[in-house]
């Protein structure tokens, strides 16, 4: 959950920590905006070294392959001299910083976790320079590459250096700076044609849209085939579309905003998480692992085929004229990399008679040590002179949960201090404490689990802050403060219970939600400078002001289908308390699991009476058309009224389709990332999709109307699914000699009432589509007549049956199948492809 922050309230914590004097240094998760920092760092483009100093401009954001931060260069010092510029570095510029250590505990966890199951080791692109610096260096020939393949110099973001950060304990990287966004949600009523084009079939390029998906879908492919062709086998995953979460590691520069077809670079390539084969974590991942085990490559990283690669750099030599220094310092990198981890799938029984190869991984773990800060120079020195000294220290770090303890302590003389103190001296064991505490505060404030005033003060008081560790144990963030925290309290109840009503009846307070809207879509860039000044120009206009009305009064519906599901749940767990603990549960579980995936809900049946009653009150069909329909559904009835907008208010309808179908996606861990495919598929699920369908309708309508009207066919539709129904409820009595209740029948009752009102919409010839509805309707009325009539008659010899059962029975007959038929003939008009694709 997180939210906006004082970063003078972390630097606040950040003093006390350092007033209590500590032996150990502080624990940084991550830094903030204006830390000023340095670091010895390694030209990737060569051998030479500098000092390089920079200022957090901005945190970007973090995954599990590192964090990333908006830095200025602002000094470089190479030679002992100050000097302006150094391996495409400048003073005054701005440029992208990655440490390749997660900003979140839970993620450096899972994701070493995950890598350790692989490769039997730590996570080498944090701990190896050998490893960043074969990553740096693969990425500057994959650049070159992509000059060849697209003909341009920009298509991959440069590297320039990587070094060490010490108080992180991580490699990093400093690269260019690339300002660009992941894709515009384009407004695309054409679908359909789009599908066609992803599957290569025939289409009418007249008809095709979303041509900034169609783009960087082209792009990658492009790119994924180059990867593979240079042997950049396993880097290729990072673009591979069909993992769905690939998509944002290739950005739209914003100066290439008018043409949708140019600007895209791919920006990232280091992974986040080792592919294990039988671990996929997406759809995509099983071509991937399937294509590693034709390679040999069991365990998937980042792992490349450097002689592919010196056939890519041979094939093209004279494009790689200025890089061919750097082939024998990638080998010589790469052969360190994969020789510092036991990975017994790759090294299989080399693990068996290889020295060579243990010496490697003993170094390289002495150097992740030092790197993690888990020895010093001195504790480094000593290791590598004593192999036994090595060994005894990795087993000690195997011990649970003091390992880490006795390492530090082994390892760096300011830590054994410390927890010399911890244990000699109660007066440091508190300030110990103390510093501990602040530590934890910053973390929960960054979160926004604690607010300013709760964070300084659990520092102040051991008892507060035991109040606040206990309640992480079993809350999450959001929970937690509104348990604590008042103010919070009071205005996340005011927002969710008292805001609509204000909204509703307060015309100003509407036009200052929407402007705050529009500010967070140029913010999240989901909205353009000139779509914002457009919406801001429209919003005191009547209609606008019709649909803010209509869009806060879904707003309050929101709760009405939760509050419905749980009283009915909770009267059925109370009415029957003869039932089994463990079965009334389930079945009341099921109560309010049926009600969220019902397409038509208690909540939105109110947002469609009131889009009835506002239309009716008003005399406007022609401007609620749409959204009289859509209101009713569960789920895309929120965007009834943006899809209403498209035609009149384009830019507006376009936005607010996005904001909320997108907002919720986010939530979704990896999947739910700005930018990623999954938040392109809510898209066009609940706003491109109703918009292909009203095109086809209205296509179909034009067809239509040189049709006429048939009603008899819903007289014969009828006649056979009453004769296709009693015919299989007949074989069921015969069979277990007693009549079936609608419940152990239902996939008959879905079959049969389904398949009614698609028959009669099907058969309706020039019907106008809510005649076509209606007729649907009656069908159905007319099946659940017929059945129970007939079933009386017919099966009155085989079964005794009450007139109360008939009269039961008949009315849940009449009511599902009216339903049901209805349904069919609304969902066969909407799932019927469109008319003039069909003529191709």
């Amino acid at each position: 959950m997180g939210q906006a922050y004082s970063v003078e309230t972390i630097r606040q914590l950040s003093d006390f920590q350092r007033g209590l004097n500590l032996h150990r240094p502080l624990r940084v998760q991550r830094y903030e905006a204006g830390d000023e920092l340095s670091y010895p760092a390694m030209e990737v483009a060569g051998k030479e070294t500098a000092t390089i100093r920079v200022r957090i401009e901005r945190f970007v954001g973090g995954g599990f392959a590192g964090q990333v931060y908006r830095v200025a260069v602002t000094g470089i010092d190479k030679d002992g001299k100050a000097v302006q510029g150094f391996a495409g570095l400048e003073v005054g510029k701005i440029f992208a910083m990655k440490i390749l250590i997660p900003p979140s505990g839970f993620s450096v966890l899972f994701r070493n976790f995950v890598y350790a199951l692989g490769f039997q080791g730590p996570f080498q692109l944090q701990v190896n320079p050998a490893a960043a610096r074969a990553g740096a260096l693969w990425q500057k020939f994959i650049r070159r590459a992509a000059k060849i393949r697209f003909g341009r110099d920009d298509a991959v973001n440069d590297i320039h250096v990587t070094f060490v950060d010490s108080t992180l304990g991580s490699c990093g990287e400093l690269s260019d700076w690339v300002s660009g966004r992941t894709w515009r949600l384009e407004v695309d009523e054409h679908l359909d044609t789009l599908k066609r084009w992803k599957k290569k079939q025939s289409f009418d390029p007249q008809r095709l849209g979303s041509p900034e998906y169609r783009a960087k879908h082209d792009f990658m492919q492009q790119f994924v085939e180059m990867l593979h062709e240079m042997g950049a086998h396993e880097f290729a995953r990072q673009y591979e579309w069909s993992t769905c979460k690939s998509q944002p590691n290739a950005l739209k520069r914003l100066d290439t905003n008018d043409n949708p077809e140019t600007g895209l670079i791919a920006v990232d390539f280091r992974a986040g998480l080792a592919l294990l084969p039988y671990l996929p974590m997406s759809p995509g991942d099983f071509k991937l692992i399937g294509q590693g085990m034709m390679r040999g490559s069991l365990v998937q990283f980042d792992r490349g085929d450097l002689n592919k690669l010196e056939q890519f750099v041979a094939a093209h030599k004279s494009e790689f004229v200025d890089l061919m220094p750097l082939l024998p310092e990638l080998k010589a990198c790469e052969d360190i990399y994969r020789n510092s981890l036991p990975d017994i799938t790759h090294n299989g029984i080399r693990l068996f008679y290889d020295g060579k190869l243990w010496k490697t991984i003993r170094n390289s773990s002495i150097t992740g040590w030092r790197v993690r800060n888990l020895v010093d120079d001195a504790s480094e020195k000593k290791l590598r002179e004593c192999p036994g000294r090595t060994m005894l220290f990795f087993l000690v770090g195997l011990i649970p949960f003091i390992g880490r303890v006795l390492r530090k302590s082994w390892g760096r003389p300011e830590w054994r201090s410390h927890y010399s103190g911890v244990l000699s001296s109660p007066a440091y064991f508190v300030r110990a404490l103390r510093g501990r505490v602040a530590e934890m505060a910053t973390r929960w404030y960054r979160s926004g689990r604690v607010n300013e005033g709760q964070a300084l003060r659990m520092t102040r008081s051991i008892p507060n802050y035991a109040v606040h560790r206990l309640l992480s144990w079993i809350t999450p963030a959001g929970l937690h403060r509104f348990i604590l925290d008042g103010e919070f309290r009071t205005d996340k109840l005011w927002y969710l219970f008292a805001r609509p009503f204000h909204l509703y009846f307060n015309a100003e307070m509407r036009t200052q939600w929407m402007r705050d809207m529009v500010e967070e879509g140029k913010r999240k860039h989901i909205l353009t400078e000139d779509d914002a000044t457009t919406i801001k120009s429209q919003i005191y206009e009547p209609y606008i002001q019709k649909y803010l009305v209509s869009l806060v009064v879904h707003l309050m519906t929101l709760p009405v289908t939760q509050l419905v599901s749980f009283s009915i749940a909770t009267w059925y767990y109370l009415a029957h308390p003869d039932m089994d603990q463990a079965e009334r549960i389930a079945k009341s579980g099921a109560i309010i699991g049926l009600f969220q995936v019902i397409p038509i809900s208690p909540g939105s049946m109110c947002r469609g009476l009131y889009t009835v009653w506002l239309a009716i009150k008003e005399r406007d069909f022609a401007n609620y058309n749409i959204a009289l329909f859509l209101s009713f559904f569960k789920y895309v009835g929120y965007l009834a009224f943006p899809i209403q907008m498209t035609y009149r208010y384009p830019a507006l309808a376009r936005f607010m389709a996005g904001h909320w179908a997108t907002d919720a996606v986010h939530i979704v861990p990896v999947f739910g990332e700005h930018g990623a495919l999954l938040e392109r598929a809510v898209y066009d699920l609940c706003y491109n999709w109703p918009l292909t369908i009203r095109r086809r309708m209205r296509r179909r309508a034009e067809l239509r109307q040189s049709l006429s009207p048939r009603v008899w066919p819903v007289g014969v539709c009828v006649a056979i699914a009453a004769a296709l129904w009693l015919g299989a409820e007949l074989w069921l009595v015969q069979r277990v000699e007693s009549m079936p209740t609608l419940r152990e029948v239902w996939y008959l009752v879905l079959a049969v009432s389904g398949s009614l009102g698609a028959g009669i919409t099907l058969s309706a010839g020039g019907a106008v589509l809510w005649r076509r509805i209606v007729a649907g309707a009656i069908g159905g009325l007319l099946l659940g007549i017929v059945t129970t009539l007939a079933t009386g008659l017919i099966t009155a010899e085989q079964v005794e049956l009450t007139t109360k059962t008939v009269i039961y029975s008949g009315v849940w007959r009449i009511f599902s199948f009216t339903i049901l038929a209805t349904m069919g003939a609304i969902l066969t008009e909407i799932l019927l492809p469109d008319p003039d694709l069909k003529q191709r």
